[in-house]
């Protein structure tokens, strides 16, 4: 893959884009708002970005999460949470339901019985509805920067708002 200081397109500069990304990030308001835990929100962000290959995600949310007081730890063993033993039960089915969610090309099936069945043990109908628009937003998400190269390293905490 090349490597380039600057994306391909630049997405803010376009006036078509500017008043797409607007409509995605604003989708991602009422998630924020949910009583999904903050925590939750952080872990599956980073997460599926990872899984993604998304630089410029990857950056922004582990930047995001430390901000908000989570742990090294916890932040560096989260490509590898089902060995890890620092998470709760219902971050565990949090990241699961992440990954089939994530990953449906792959899964003949898409999201497992079992996967959601443990998902929904965990979380109330509000939260689930928080957690699916969560992991479809930071796939579209994921994607339009992997598709424009967007560069990562030099987010700042809350510099988009």
């Amino acid at each position: 893959m090349q490597h380039t200081a600057q994306a391909r397109l630049d997405i803010l500069s376009h006036e078509l884009g500017l008043k797409s990304l607007k409509h995605l990030v604003s989708a991602g308001r009422p998630i924020a708002d949910s009583a999904l835990p903050a925590t939750t929100r952080e872990l599956v962000l980073l997460r599926v970005s990872q899984i993604n290959g998304c630089g410029y995600c990857i950056d922004m949310h582990t930047k995001d999460a430390t901000e908000a007081g989570e742990t090294p730890i916890r932040l560096h063993l989260v490509a590898a949470w089902r060995e890890a033993t620092v998470y709760t039960d219902a971050e565990r089915a949090a990241l699961e339901l992440a990954e089939e969610g994530t990953r449906i090309a792959d899964a003949a099936g898409g999201v497992s019985d079992e996967v959601w069945a443990n998902a929904a043990k965990h979380y109330d109908e509000d939260q689930l509805a928080a957690l699916v628009m969560l992991i479809a937003l930071i796939n579209a998400l994921n994607r339009l920067n992997v598709i424009t190269q967007r560069p990562a390293g030099d987010y700042r905490p809350g510099q988009h708002g």
